[in-house]
């Protein structure tokens, strides 16, 4: 008993943790989304504004479920890098956003796919469907990506 409350009090934890990196970065993304951000020219396949924040709030919750699955595993080690690479993925906003630094945005994101495909690896390595949880989230990062050059492209 006592080690399913110990794994149902970490899978929780894991999504507070995730979740709040997604509304940290929200702080510094909605106020500049009416103003900055819908005055900037973006491609045609940029999605509309309200799509965002479900994606990400599914995103936050299937790469939750792939760390704790991995904790399950192999213990608190593999992580580290899930940990960084969640660092990252918050402070591309405050650079996107925040700072109004599209070409710093894109070299950021640039490295948190890289930390994403390597967490994904790493996960894969220990516990398949951890693995197979982060897909998604590193589609959703190259489309991010593409769509912050673009935007750069066009506004630079």
């Amino acid at each position: 008993m006592k080690r399913k409350t110990t794994e149902l009090l970490m899978l929780l934890a894991l999504l507070a943790a995730t979740e709040a990196v997604g509304f940290v970065a929200s702080l510094v993304t909605v106020p500049n989304i009416p103003v900055w951000f819908e005055g900037l020219n973006k491609p045609g396949f940029n999605p509309p504004n309200w799509i965002f924040a479900p994606v990400w709030t599914a995103l936050y919750l299937l790469m939750a479920i792939a760390a704790w699955r991995v904790w399950r595993k192999a213990g608190p080690r593999p992580l580290r890098l899930y940990a960084l690479q969640l660092v990252l993925n918050g402070a591309w906003s405050f650079i996107f956003f925040g700072a109004h630094a599209l070409g710093a945005a894109l070299a950021e994101i640039v490295v948190l796919l890289a930390l994403v495909l390597a967490t994904m690896g790493s996960f894969w390595s220990k516990d398949r469907i951890a693995g197979l949880l982060f897909l998604p989230y590193a589609g959703w990062v190259l489309f991010a990506g593409w769509l912050n050059a673009a935007i750069w492209r066009l506004n630079g």
